[in-house]
């Protein structure tokens, strides 16, 4: 190739190289290091679309319980074992049906396209499930709330992230181990 040609294609080549690195740098920041779950913003577009798409969509809140104790009891990387399992629970319980998503510290969403009771039980029984870590059973707790869209005044995902707040601090006040739907 003569110079002429290859100063032409430098810039070029510098721009796909920087593009390159930039679709990286969003694609990661979309991501939640610990646990691979999609952030606020990269869940929030899926939830949208999913919500446009799905009649019957639901939207989930799960908190974890007691995070804070087990977090001081057997330490920070025990309290981020926690979070990646809940992580993985929630993930392959949404499988194909919906999207999971860290909104922060202990606090994920999901959003499925159609929530069935057997389905909502399994998922409470998964988070439910005590977690091995160096050798010690640590027990997971989580309360959940749901609100299905389609029973929304305004099939919105704010009004539907506000209703299952509600409902899972509604369950959090009748146990710490608790679930409630709003149906």
């Amino acid at each position: 190739m003569d110079l002429p040609a290859l100063v032409s294609v430098a810039p070029l080549l510098g721009w796909a190289v920087h593009s390159g690195v930039l679709t990286r740098r969003l694609a990661s920041a979309r991501r939640d290091p610990l646990t691979g779950l999609h952030t606020r913003a990269g869940w929030t577009t899926r939830a949208e679309h999913c919500i446009r798409r799905h009649p019957n969509a639901a939207v989930l809140l799960v908190d974890l319980d007691h995070f804070k104790a087990l977090n001081d009891t057997h330490g920070h990387a025990a309290g981020d074992a926690a979070l990646a399992a809940t992580a993985d629970r929630l993930r392959a319980w949404c499988g194909h049906n919906g999207t999971a998503g860290r909104l922060g510290g202990d606090e994920f969403a999901a959003v499925i396209r159609d929530l069935a009771a057997d389905d909502f039980d399994a998922l409470t029984t998964a988070l439910h499930q005590p977690l091995t870590h160096r050798g010690v059973s640590l027990p997971l707790a989580a309360s959940v709330g749901t609100c299905r869209v389609a029973d929304l005044p305004l099939r919105t995902l704010t009004d539907a992230l506000a209703s299952a707040d509600a409902a899972m601090y509604a369950a959090k006040g009748r146990s710490r181990r608790g679930s409630r739907r709003t149906d």
